[in-house]
């Protein structure tokens, strides 16, 4: 079976088609995002306020959206989700370009960005076992995780020369252009799926149907144990790249932002080898196993980051970082896909988003906070040692290690 299998599939490839053209938005939209606020603030404070707004929603929101997903046909939800963001870039397109645009209207739509994704997300990753068939979903997986990938890659570059031809008001233009592209592709399958059961109405089933999907979650050690080891995976693991990396390559590497660049890519690259790779195969064995054997080799190549490395070295670590941890994400969502019933998966994929992502802010925080009174070198060799430990906890519970 090849890489590309899924897209064999009708309904899969105008989903696909129409992700990948977001993603690519998505990528544009940041760039222009940062370039206004840079422009006309020239604060990091400010930017990192628009994070939180688009963060925050998404976190509060998450349990609600994945009973949405769950209770309402998912092509219908992310439907919306896509006409309603294109339309509030669009907005924010207009007040760029009549030199109108206000620091408190990226707040305004960022918000609201990050109200939608928390319907969308958990939607998405139940529409699409229901659409493809079981074989297909490694090729599936991999080809989502590709497509965003590839986007993060081409997407900055992209974006930068829409923002130097024709503003950032162009470039928030051709994002909701993305979004509308999105939409479209969604449209044939209307129809082809739907909610998975007739449900009742009111706070009251909805407080029920959250309950449902907590106890399927609790009721499964290997999807509790990974779901709060992973919250604690994003302040070891994410907390480094996001917040020291960047010092790492200033104070260790003395080079500029254009090496800092090169290793972001390197990331995304990685993680295009695991999507390729895992790809091609049909049946995944012993995949508990292998996807925190992933997770390990994440561990032990962010350790090396604080070592004195030479940048050669050290960009060939990143690309393995960016394999292995793509290689447990994809074997993760194709469990969760295979494993959790239909009627429950939009439920159980926002409680994993939720739980995974709680700590995120956490780990900015103390990232911050180390690499300041230690060193970029030293909160990389922390990280990585204490991910490392928290692999082998998991290791420990024989759900994990027999999970196939």
């Amino acid at each position: 079976m090849t890489f590309v299998g899924a897209l064999r599939h009708r309904s899969f490839a105008w989903l696909w088609t129409g992700q990948a053209i977001s993603r690519l938005g998505d990528s544009i939209h940041r760039v222009a995002l940062s370039w206004w606020v840079l422009e006309q603030t020239g604060s990091a404070a400010v930017m990192g306020t628009v994070l939180i707004f688009s963060f925050t929603p998404m976190l509060l929101f998450l349990l609600i959206g994945g009973v949405a997903g769950d209770r309402l046909p998912r092509v219908r939800l992310m439907l919306g989700s896509d006409l309603l963001r294109g339309g509030v870039v669009a907005i924010v397109a207009v007040l760029a370009a009549s030199h109108t645009l206000q620091i408190w209207h990226l707040y305004v739509a960022s918000t609201v960005f990050g109200l939608l994704d928390a319907f969308f997300q958990p939607a998405y990753t139940a529409l699409v076992p229901e659409i493809t068939p079981a074989p297909m979903l490694p090729s599936a997986n991999s080809l989502t995780s590709l497509s965003g990938q590839l986007s993060n890659i081409a997407g900055p570059a992209i974006g930068a020369g829409i923002v130097a031809a024709g503003g950032t008001a162009l470039a928030f233009a051709v994002d909701s252009l993305s979004f509308f592209l999105s939409a479209a592709c969604l449209i044939p399958l209307i129809g082809l799926a739907q909610a998975p059961r007739p449900v009742g109405h009111g706070a009251r089933h909805m407080l029920h149907d959250l309950r449902e999907g907590i106890r399927a979650v609790l009721a499964s050690p290997w999807l509790w144990i990974t779901i709060a080891l992973a919250a604690l995976f994003n302040i070891t693991q994410g907390g480094p790249f996001a917040v020291a990396l960047p010092f790492l390559v200033k104070d260790s590497l003395h080079a500029d932002v254009g090496v800092l660049g090169l290793l972001y890519s390197m990331t995304s690259a990685g993680a295009v080898l695991s999507a390729l790779w895992l790809g091609r195969a049909t049946r995944i064995r012993r995949r508990g196993l292998l996807a925190y054997l992933g997770l390990l080799a994440g561990s032990l190549t962010t350790l090396m980051l604080g070592l004195p490395l030479p940048l050669p070295v050290i960009a060939v670590v990143i690309l393995m970082n960016g394999a292995a941890i793509t290689i447990f994400g994809l074997i993760w969502t194709n469990t969760l896909q295979e494993l959790v019933p239909r009627a429950l998966l939009g439920r159980v994929a926002s409680i994993d988003l939720l739980g995974s992502f709680a700590l995120v802010p956490i780990g900015y925080g103390l990232a911050g906070w180390a690499t300041d009174l230690l060193g970029p070198a030293l909160v990389f060799i922390a990280g990585g040692a204490l991910t490392c430990a928290l692999v082998l906890v998991g290791l420990a519970h024989p759900s994990i290690r027999n999970l196939d």
